[in-house]
């Protein structure tokens, strides 16, 4: 199975789980009364929808006519990070909003009810750790923003229904003093805490990469060790531009060679440059190109 059909088939299977959480969760949030479980059945809806709109991205990326948009086509990933983004913000309003009400009605959990509830949130931690072990290994093997996303994601349900897990539990064992009512609505907000640092980790990866942004240091430095190692294939080097779409990394190299040079020479050493830049970054195309003047844009 190769790479793109592998990153369908993940984000395929988180959307299933999605749903087949959702409904055990929102019942186990009615029995408990809980206010935590009744955010994190919210969030789960809105990941939900997240996660489709990932699934329905990247199957119309696989089967999509690339030769229309050949830089442009991996920018749909950015923007679908994006919209993952918004959802969450939604999310973070609505349960803020909601924690504030809890708190001024004062209301107890339904002990029954908190314990099925416990019972689901551990349940929902190793779904949860299994995705996220899946989408980062995919991640990893090639850089892709809604990959990017759906791990993150993950790893911030981990810590959610981890946090989540915990409130009930405080709830019960402390029930005995009046201020326990104030831990179920108080861990709402640490949920929210999850949910915007998971927000800005994939505002910053996508918001860059839409605006063409340049490779980051390490990357630009695997560049100029690689240009070094061929010092003696060019006269002088005139520029170098970058920039991510998607899970491809397109990467212009202007050099200029000795005017003596053959162009089957030029050719030989342009070859050998983009063949060792390309093996050193993956999922990479480089450009090569002979020039004499600077080109506009670099200096």
């Amino acid at each position: 199975m190769d790479y793109a059909n592998s990153k369908v088939r993940s984000v395929f299977v988180a959307m299933i789980v999605h749903l087949l959480m959702i409904i055990p969760d929102l019942a186990a949030a009615v029995m408990a009364n809980s206010l935590s479980m009744y955010s994190d059945v919210l969030k789960s809806g809105i990941e939900l929808l997240a996660t489709v709109l990932s699934w329905l991205t990247l199957r119309r990326i696989e089967k999509g006519k690339h030769g229309m948009y050949e830089y442009g086509i991996g920018k749909f990933e950015n923007m679908t990070s994006l919209a993952v983004a918004g959802v969450i913000l939604v999310s973070v309003v609505i349960i803020s909003y909601t924690a504030v009400s809890r708190l001024s009605e004062q209301v107890r959990l339904h002990e029954g009810g908190a314990y099925f509830a416990m019972v689901m949130m551990l349940i929902g931690v190793g779904v949860n750790f299994w995705l996220f072990k899946k989408n980062y290994r995919l991640s990893k093997k090639e850089y892709s923003p809604i990959m990017e996303a759906q791990w993150r994601l993950f790893f911030t349900k981990i810590l959610a229904d981890g946090s989540v897990l915990i409130s009930l539990a405080l709830s019960i064992a402390l029930s005995g003093y009046s201020w326990s009512i104030y831990i179920d609505p108080l861990s709402s907000f640490i949920l929210c805490g999850f949910l915007l640092h998971a927000m800005h980790s994939i505002l910053t990866h996508s918001i860059g990469d839409l605006l063409d942004k340049t490779l980051d240091e390490s990357m630009q430095m695997v560049i100029v060790r690689e240009l070094g190692k061929a010092f003696d294939e060019y006269r002088l080097l005139h520029g170098v531009r970058s920039r991510r779409s998607g899970s491809r990394i397109f990467i212009d190299i202007f050099l200029e060679f000795e005017p003596e040079k053959s162009m089957r020479e030029v050719q030989d050493s342009i070859d050998r440059i983009k063949f060792s830049v390309e093996q050193q970054i993956k999922g990479a195309q480089v450009l090569v190109a002979p020039c004499r003047i600077c080109p506009a844009g670099q200096t």
